[in-house]
């Protein structure tokens, strides 16, 4: 439970874990807490327990993981239970709406709504998205639509309506099935599908079973851009409350659902990494979408993986946990391998849609215009020719990764990082995407004075250059630079859907679990980032990142097409993927794996520490080196700097510990971290463990 308790001049919020009849500090240095917030528990036992194993795995402070799967308003002290926020047609609105008033689109669509339901929640005007909510700001205005406030309480879970659904292909209702036969008690899937075999509907159907029976489901997606389609599908299937959690909410707007899914009223609660640790009344089963994503890992302040945890909150509480993915962690796959996990596949699209053909360009052969080589241009006219859509994927923003001079060799540094800055033409600004620091573009070489060359390209240069290769053709770039605001995502979806926008350009933003029916060509440029990648990782990413884009194509009735762009067209790993698939790719890098002794076939953490002086994080790891056991079943590799050593000012270096096994890596964590916080050099460092790493480098 909560408590408010003096903090020097100021009134703070803890959360009280333990009860003791004395404590080892004197009484003289205790002060009282000034207030009892709660009177129940905030965190249920399977949560709380779930937060404690979480904080002592990653050897994190218990507050700061408390804090992580609190939201932000409990933090401040708001009431664990408030009244809640409705919506209703006004008698000026039901007399509108039996008249011949004339409604836009949007504000027809949620009159009927309302009429038909009575009333709405904060979960029905979350999926609304940005129109809807501004159809109901106007309607509010016209007093058509009153507020008003209910108590929050739990109540019992109805199924509510099911909407339409299609027919399961004969993978789908194995998979269906076998899952069905699950509930009741831990048993983990991995649920292995080509992009467009119905992995969601295998989702969907389950879950029907589970709200059937009273019960909720949890779903985690890797990333706030596919909520809005994610809860578009749910609530075509299901006329119930669903929950949303991800961090683009405001405080409030996560608050109340956070409520609604701790009560057991939105049966159905959709989020993104910290939805892992929400209380739920009566959880039912667990599926985590996209498992391979590294949005899963938290990379700074608590580094827990949603991934990992809600495995073992399932086990915990005996519900069946669903993991999906075309192309599944290397680490997942090899726990299916093993029989830790079930493996569910579904190697065939649904519906007509078929394979699509992939091409691979040689660059060192063909022309390029705007960075996009003559076949390719021609396969895009052939598309668009046709009446289908092309999505050209680049994972690279800006307009130029840099600014160079032909006379002197220079090109923009960023003053507080070993990186270049990146070209964003439009805004007249050179940005660094790693440390954020902004500088105009100059209009000579500040070195000779020569004239400047943006070298490379980006999303935003492919856009211009496609607007001059197919002049009149609508394009739609789906980028970090373009979706900022909210909504922003909802309205250039609905330009590709409507078939208004031809061409779609985008970064990873665009890999990941959307359908586009009338995509029937992908384009893949600069294949080759991910082939000569420092961290181990690098060639896995690539390959999921090249079958996730892919997948875009052809899901409708269109035939796809994939073209992928190379100057080393003969790489063992894209002559594998082209040839054999994600299957084939896994399979060789599992063995690489095992013959180097990387996780899946070890265990990792990282000793990280950075500093304004380059001396003192090379010091510090030093010393903590000089302080660990010698000998014994842990290796120590470093310390060493970072690949890229001067990030935001501050100088940073790292030590790796590895492990063939688990139990060992956190004994000796467990033994060797008290010493390393109380060494001197500790002070004049930031420093963190980092457990399961994703990246090395």
């Amino acid at each position: 439970m909560r408590v408010e308790v003096p903090f020097g001049r100021r009134q703070l919020v803890g959360l009280v874990l333990e009860v003791v009849e004395r404590s080892d500090v004197p009484d003289s240095r205790l002060r009282s807490a000034t207030a009892l917030l709660d009177t129940e528990p905030v965190l249920d036992p399977v949560t709380l327990g779930l937060v404690r194993f979480a904080a002592d795995y990653y050897h994190h402070p218990i507050g700061e993981a408390c804090s992580a799967a609190l939201p932000s308003g409990l933090r401040l002290g708001r009431p664990l239970n408030a009244m809640e926020p409705r919506w209703r047609l006004s008698p000026q609105g039901l007399e509108a709406i039996s008249g011949r008033t004339r409604f836009g689109h949007r504000q027809r669509a949620l009159v009927e709504r309302l009429s038909t339901r009575g009333e709405l929640d904060l979960t029905d005007i979350e999926a609304l998205g940005e129109g809807g909510r501004a159809a109901l700001r106007g309607l509010i205005a016209k007093g058509w639509i009153e507020a008003y406030e209910v108590e929050s309480a739990g109540q019992a879970l109805s199924p509510g309506a099911i909407g339409e659904r299609p027919e399961p292909t004969a993978a789908q209702a194995e998979a269906i099935e076998t899952i069905n036969a699950a509930f009741g008690h831990f048993s983990p899937f991995l649920l292995q599908g080509v992009t467009g075999s119905g992995k969601t509907e295998v989702y969907l159907r389950t879950i029907e079973t589970v709200v059937a029976a009273g019960k909720q489901a949890l779903v985690l997606v890797p990333e706030i851009a596919l909520t809005p389609q994610a809860v578009a599908r749910f609530r075509a299937r299901f006329d119930t409350p669903i929950a949303i959690l991800h961090s683009g909410l405001t405080d409030t707007d996560r608050l109340a659902m956070w409520r609604l899914a701790r009560t057991g009223r939105a049966p159905i609660v959709i989020g993104t990494r910290s939805a892992v640790f929400v209380p739920l009344a009566r959880l039912g089963i667990l599926i985590i979408d996209e498992e391979h994503d590294p949005s899963y890992k938290q990379q700074e302040g608590f580094r827990y993986s949603a991934r990992d945890l809600a495995l073992l909150r399932a086990q915990r509480e005996k519900v069946p946990i669903v993991l999906g993915s075309a192309t599944p962690s290397l680490e997942t796959l090899q726990h299916a391998q093993t029989g830790l996990y079930r493996l569910l596949t579904m190697p065939e699209r649904a519906g007509a849609a078929g394979v699509p053909r992939t091409t691979v360009v040689d660059l060192r052969i063909h022309e390029e215009r705007h960075g996009i080589a003559t076949p390719t241009v021609m396969a895009i006219e052939r598309h668009l020719a046709s009446g289908g859509q092309a999505l050209i994927y680049l994972n690279r923003r800006g307009y130029a990764p840099t600014l160079f001079c032909p006379g002197c060799s220079w090109s923009a540094p960023c003053e507080s990082c070993d990186a270049r800055m990146t070209v964003h033409m439009r805004r007249q600004l050179l940005i660094c995407h790693h440390c954020g620091a902004q500088a105009a573009v100059p209009f000579a070489c500040p070195r000779c004075s020569n004239e400047l060359r943006p070298v490379g390209q980006g999303t935003e240069r492919i856009e211009d250059g496609l607007d001059e290769l197919f002049p009149g053709i609508p394009v739609v770039r789906i980028d970090r630079d373009t979706i900022q605001g909210r909504g922003e995502i909802e309205e250039a979806l609905d330009r590709v859907h409507s078939g208004e926008a031809r061409i779609l350009v985008g970064t990873q933003m665009l890999t990941k679990g959307h359908d586009f029916p009338d995509v029937s060509l992908v384009v893949v440029l600069n294949a080759d980032q991910g082939l000569f990648g420092t961290d181990f990782r690098a060639s896995e990413r690539l390959a999921q990142s090249i079958v996730q884009v892919s997948g875009r194509a052809g899901r409708g009735s269109r035939p796809g097409e994939v073209y992928i762009q190379s100057a080393c067209p003969e790489h063992p790993l894209l002559q594998r993927l082209v040839t054999e698939g994600y299957v084939g790719f896994a399979q060789s890098a599992l063995e690489e794996r095992l013959a180097a002794g990387w996780p899946p076939y070890a265990r990792l953490a990282v000793l990280r520490a950075d500093s304004p002086e380059r001396a003192d994080a090379m010091t510090f790891l030093q010393a903590a080196l000089r302080t660990a056991p010698v000998g014994g079943p842990i290796r120590l590799l470093g310390p060493v700097s970072s690949v890229m050593e001067r990030r935001a000012g501050r100088y940073r270096a790292q030590l790796l510990l590895e492990s063939s096994q688990r139990a060992p890596l956190h004994h000796f964590l467990s033994a060797w971290l008290p010493t390393v916080e109380a060494l001197p050099e500790a002070r004049r460092v930031r420093w963190s463990i980092d457990v399961d790493p994703l990246e090395v480098t």
